[in-house]
């Protein structure tokens, strides 16, 4: 079983910025890809940025020069700085990962979500 635990939202003004955290932890062998995905009040669950391993990072338009996601391989822990956050940018942010197991098999995994409001 793996667990993704995020951390790092909380409320901020318009323009502020904010750095989530997600650790993945449990029987990893490898992690092909780790995204964030976030849902707002009354909206559908949405991809903001998505990393698989060996290729580039790819970004919502929305949020292209804003976010940016890095990843520490050794640490298999994700991060999502967010500059210059919109009031839009509010939502319940949601790490996800892909995650083979000591047997290779591939398994999809969601964090608990942690909320970024963006409000003055």
């Amino acid at each position: 079983q793996v667990q993704l635990v995020e951390s790092g939202g909380g409320l901020v003004q318009p323009g502020g910025s904010l750095r989530l955290s997600c650790a993945a932890s449990g029987s990893i062998f490898s992690i092909d890809a780790m995204g964030w995905y976030r849902q707002g009040p009354g909206k559908q669950r949405e991809l903001v940025a998505t990393f698989r391993s060996g290729d580039t990072t790819n970004y919502a338009d929305s949020v292209k020069g804003r976010f940016t996601m890095s990843r520490d391989m050794a640490k298999n822990t994700a991060y999502l700085q967010m500059n210059n956050l919109k009031p839009e940018d509010t939502a319940a942010y949601y790490c996800n990962a892909v995650v083979r197991d000591i047997l290779y098999r591939p398994n999809t995994y969601w964090g608990q979500g942690t909320q970024v409001t963006v409000s003055s």
